[in-house]
């Protein structure tokens, strides 16, 4: 497509002399810049969609995808026969009955508010995002009427470790004379489990099914079902298949509704990023622009002898073509590489930062996570450098056209 002739003097252009030490200035900073935007926007969106995964493996670790739950709340009738009909279904791949309150937990004259979820120890180990994070303690011991699992930042704020009895306190009490007297009883931590996110470690406590029915006297009941299925992402059936089984007093929801406003403002957030991000890339091209003009204008002698001697003009914008391509695909390149070496290595590089600064650079308390996610998506890598190359080569059409119609007669008359 290209002659080696042509490669040559487009070599020579771009190479930086004496006299063209301007022109090679914004020559580099163009470079810079395309290498510093595509870097960067690879690595932004590598972090948010990190960041997405991690919230979505988090909360469907926790919870189910399809959550049913009574019309009215309160305790939910005849779960057997609706988990039955939902099992059924296809596409779905587990249903859980579980028992879920809001406690107060109090141990060592300290207190918090926490979630307390009453499940069967089989179905607990089939979460795996709890089972294989188990910190102190088994959940061979999840059993009985006083055993409980908790969240390593909740037995942390208690001051509490396994084998300690804690007590939880329930605002639904008895009805006395003297009013409502909140429920008191005391349970022994036999696990503690850390999942790395903020919340979950803070708030949840997992208590044996049986038990928390005997605690929130909810006697054979069940606050809700639990359904999960075979894709989170493809919920069209198996909402179509859970409503056909719900009775008349009985709702549901899927985890794609009950986080949507998360979700929905990571994707902005990604949108925006990706906005600003590419105007770096926008304005080095520009000063792609600006450098072969100044080229052009600089070389216009040797353009009008090369025209002279037989050149054509197609010759002539391709030189330019190379010269200015060249500096967008050696800057996409560079971005490339150091984005992917940033993005892959960002967890050693945020310890290297932490410990270089002697501070937290991630609080859970503040970022729900300890540590930087990132997840690196090949199809928006491609997208980066294409639209970076893109832009690169429409910022010299203009500088080649008006290379290839100079005159040479009134490019050698100012000579």
């Amino acid at each position: 497509m290209f002659a080696p002739i042509e490669w040559m003097i487009a070599g020579r252009y771009v190479r930086a002399r004496r006299t063209e030490g301007f022109i090679s200035v914004i020559a580099l900073i163009s470079f810079l810049g395309i290498m510093l935007g595509v870097g960067a926007l690879i690595i932004v969106l590598s972090v948010q969609n990190g960041l997405r995964a991690e919230l979505v493996k988090s909360v469907l670790g926790f919870k189910g995808h399809i959550t049913v739950i009574a019309a009215g709340g309160g305790e939910l009738g005849d779960y057997a026969a609706v988990a039955e009909r939902i099992r059924q279904a296809d596409g779905i791949a587990s249903v859980t009955p579980l028992v879920e309150g809001q406690i107060l937990a109090a141990h060592a004259g300290r207190s918090s508010g926490a979630l307390v979820r009453g499940l069967t120890k089989a179905d607990l180990k089939v979460r795996r995002l709890v089972a294989e994070n188990i910190k102190q303690g088994t959940l061979e011991t999840f059993n009985g009427n006083n055993a409980i699992l908790i969240g390593s930042r909740l037995a942390l704020h208690l001051g509490a470790v396994v084998g300690d009895k804690i007590t939880l306190v329930s605002p639904n009490g008895t009805i006395t004379a003297f009013g409502t007297v909140p429920r008191m009883q005391a349970y022994t931590i036999v696990g503690i489990f850390e999942v790395g996110h903020f919340q979950f470690d803070r708030s949840f406590i997992f208590m044996p099914l049986e038990a928390s029915q005997k605690y929130f006297r909810l006697n054979e009941g069940v606050s809700l079902l639990e359904v999960f299925v075979d894709d989170p992402d493809a919920l069209r059936g198996p909402r179509q298949a859970v409503l056909s089984a719900l009775g008349p007093n009985q709702r549901f929801f899927d985890w794609q509704q009950e986080n949507r406003t998360i979700f929905n403002a990571l994707q902005v957030q990604k949108n925006v990023m990706f906005l600003i991000v590419t105007l770096i890339i926008l304005v080095a091209s520009l000063n792609i622009v600006s450098s072969l003009v100044m080229l052009v204008k600089d070389k216009g002698s040797a353009i009008a002898i090369l025209r002279t001697v037989g050149a054509p003009r197609g010759m002539i914008m391709r030189i330019f073509l190379i010269a200015g391509t060249s500096i967008g695909f050696a800057g996409t390149l560079v971005g490339v590489i150091g984005g992917l070496l940033i993005t892959n290595n960002i967890a050693s590089i945020q310890a290297f930062l932490e410990g270089l600064s002697g501070t937290e650079l991630m609080s859970a308390e503040v970022f729900f996570f300890s540590q930087l996610p990132s997840e690196v998506d090949p199809g928006e890598v491609v997208m980066i450098a294409a639209m970076s190359l893109g832009l690169s080569v429409l910022a010299t059409l203009y500088p080649s056209w008006r290379a290839a119609r100079l005159d040479p007669v009134e490019a050698l008359r100012y000579e």
